[in-house]
């Protein structure tokens, strides 16, 4: 089977607009994050909304085709090691080396951390104890901040792997052929029902923390696209089905993304009774999870398209996008602690940002990781690179497997 080049597009594409979006984390007015500029922007929060509601789901419906993938022929335990090493390592490298100047630079800048990181760095690693609220995981000592995503993942897997045995018996086998047999509105609609229904039940609850424990609302949401992914896989008519589908979904998102923001605003500066603003709130979260949906089957769907060829930029990005997200927010906060206070301007302030976040990965990984064996599996790459033979594909953690 031919290479699936458009889903490597799409996790790198999708990893580059994770940056972006941390970026705008610095300047969106009435967002909290771990370092704010000067130069905050009201008009920010619509784009970062319509990247919001779906950016994630994304990456974790990408994961779930990499555990379809990974497993092939190869034996449960040895895809549940494989994963545990490819996603682990990096979480506690990442945590112990890359993450620390992230609460170092936010405790100095809220003023409840003394300036000087190698005393920092020892209390880090030892445990604190800190000040509450001097930074994310001060409770803990550690933390692992943006990193949330790869013990996540990692769980999901485990989780998946277990029912393996039953989605591959006759009766598992049926029900998966019946969900990739989904056509037209059907697949348009029924995949956003379930998100709808956590939403009602655990949202209120249990607000996402990303802290793995009582994160029911994240879990049942994302462990449910990652199951999407696993039962997508990579074969059959629902990949063409997604890109002949793929203006239907494009304009039913962008409708709901514009009846969501109005009715939003609207509830805003128009008080309503209790029982219409039930209704109201109901009507947000379909518009919400049902844009969050047709937004993914949009991005599948055109990528399934244009992007299904071999780009020559591609094989290096593929390897690439591992590092480059363990490293990108601890070099984007350490250039903001040192850009911020120059008062540099709204726009000379974020391109620099930008610059140096792009510089910093782009040299870090090309002049240590990539050439290093022993920093390799450290950011989560093979110890020796490797190009895989014809008809094979690099799975979505940067595993090479037969389609």
């Amino acid at each position: 089977m031919n290479r699936r080049h458009d889903i490597d597009a799409l996790r790198v594409l999708a990893f580059g607009l994770l940056i972006l979006y941390h970026l705008g984390m610095l300047y969106v007015n009435d967002w909290g994050f771990h370092l704010k500029s000067h130069y905050l922007a009201g008009w920010l929060q619509y784009p970062m909304l319509f990247m919001n509601r779906w950016r994630m789901d994304l990456l974790f419906l990408i994961s779930g085709l990499a555990v379809h993938f990974l497993r092939g022929r190869r034996a449960l335990p040895v895809v549940a090691w494989r994963r545990t090493v490819r996603l682990l390592v990096p979480l506690l490298f990442g945590m112990a080396v890359v993450v620390p100047i992230q609460p170092y630079v936010q405790g100095v800048d809220n003023g409840l951390v003394a300036p000087g990181f190698g005393a920092f760095l020892l209390r880090y690693w030892t445990g604190g104890p800190w000040p509450a609220g001097a930074f994310d995981g001060w409770q803990f000592g550690v933390t692992w901040n943006h990193l949330w995503y790869l013990p996540y993942v990692w769980v999901y897997t485990l989780v998946l792997l277990a029912l393996v045995p039953w989605l591959e018996s006759p009766l598992g086998q049926r029900a998966v052929a019946a969900c990739r047999h989904a056509r037209g509105a059907t697949l348009l609609l029924l995949p956003a029902v379930p998100l709808m229904v956590y939403s009602a039940l655990l949202g209120n609850r249990f607000p996402q923390n990303h802290a793995l424990l009582n994160d029911w609302h994240a879990h049942a949401q994302y462990g449910t696209v990652f199951f999407y992914g696993y039962v997508l896989g990579t074969r059959g008519a629902l990949w063409d089905e997604l890109a002949r589908l793929r203006r239907a979904s494009l304009a039913t998102a962008l409708l709901c993304f514009a009846g969501f923001l109005c009715l939003d605003r609207y509830m805003d500066v128009s008080p309503l009774a209790s029982a219409a603003m039930a209704t109201v709130h109901m009507v947000l979260r379909v518009l919400n999870y049902l844009y969050a949906w047709t937004a993914i089957a949009a991005v599948l769907g055109w990528g399934h398209r244009y992007l299904n060829r071999p780009f020559r930029w591609l094989p290096y990005a593929r390897e690439a996008v591992f590092p480059w997200y363990v490293l990108h927010q601890s070099i984007m906060l350490a250039a903001a602690y040192w850009l911020i206070p120059l008062r540099l301007g709204g726009v000379l302030e974020p391109l620099l940002v930008l610059a140096c976040t792009v510089a910093g990965c782009a040299l870090l990984h090309e002049f240590a990781i990539r050439r290093s064996r022993w920093l390799r599996p450290l950011f989560g790459l093979d110890a020796k690179p490797h190009e895989g033979p014809a008809g094979t594909i690099h799975a979505p953690d940067g595993q090479a497997q037969r389609a």
